[in-house]
């Protein structure tokens, strides 16, 4: 086994776990660094990889906030066999997310493959222009971020949570679907807006991706076994995928620990700042490149 590519793997599973649940645009890094040092195995670039890797923060996910996932579960069952939500929390947090995800699954439906196209065609070479334009989103979602911070008082929490709430949040993280916006980053700022307090509005981030996460699992896993009937998919490389679920998993399961507890006591500006730099950085590289 080639130790660079399990090295490759390892760091690509990694920026998975950190760049899927901070608001920094997971599909921007795991573009940008493969382009930047020149990774281009047809295994790391390959569909059963991608599937790994969100199968990792998906597990992640799911684990770390497995108590609340099963009292939700339980919840939504007993709203719909009662045909009533009443004052119970948890059964208007559940349907809170079921109606999140419904934005985010229409326009992901429609439109995400014409965006991968534009961003990050199978065995292309990344254009100069995408590149630009994944800086500039980076840098907007970094100042959409920014304002949010300054211009809502972060006072609300969960359980004041509104429809109308959930629906604008869902409609956020829909535009996660181009390169540098970031599905956490849309939805967190979107709750920021509206007023959530900032763990409040990273928890309710969470909750809200997995189903996401696990819809486009369930996507990729379906191509995969299309692939796999035409026999375009062998098992030879199987190890690599393990790595990079693994090392996604556990850095997945760490990054939302962190995130939540630093929320607590700080602002989201380390993101913002970490966010116009590193599209300047983008645009600097990408222009000496040519």
């Amino acid at each position: 086994m080639d130790f660079a590519l399990i090295f490759q793997s390892i760091v690509l599973g990694v920026l998975q776990g950190l760049t899927e649940f901070l608001p920094i645009s997971s599909s921007a890094h795991l573009i940008i660094v493969p382009w930047l040092f020149g990774w281009d195995n047809a295994v790391l670039t390959s569909l059963p990889f991608d599937v790994a890797l969100h199968l990792g923060t998906l597990v992640s996910v799911l684990a770390y906030f497995w108590q609340d996932w099963g009292r939700l579960l339980r919840a939504g069952v007993a709203s719909v066999a009662e045909r009533k939500i009443g004052a119970d929390p948890d059964r208007r947090l559940a349907w809170l997310i079921l109606i999140g995800c419904i934005p985010g699954a229409v326009i992901g439906a429609l439109a995400e493959s014409k965006v991968e196209e534009i961003f990050h065609a199978p065995n292309a070479p990344l254009a100069l222009p995408a590149v630009i334009a994944m800086a500039l989103i980076f840098a907007a979602l970094g100042l959409f971020l920014f304002l949010a911070e300054r211009l809502a008082k972060h006072l609300r929490g969960m359980t004041q949570m509104k429809f109308w709430d959930a629906i604008l949040i869902g409609a956020a993280q829909a535009l996660a679907i181009f390169p540098g916006v970031s599905r956490s980053g849309a939805t967190i700022t979107a709750g920021l807006f509206l007023g959530l307090k900032r763990d409040d509005a990273a928890r309710f981030s969470f909750l809200l991706g997995a189903p996401i996460i696990a819809g486009a699992g369930l996507k990729s896993m379906y191509d995969l076994y299309q692939d796999a009937q035409r026999g375009a998919f062998g098992t030879g490389d199987l190890f690599l995928y393990l790595i990079g679920f693994a090392s996604a998993a556990i850095t997945g399961f760490l990054t939302i620990r962190f995130l939540l507890k630093y929320l607590q006591r700080n602002s989201t500006d380390i993101f913002v700042y970490y966010r116009w730099v590193m599209a300047a950085a983008i645009v600097a590289l990408a222009l000496l490149r040519g």
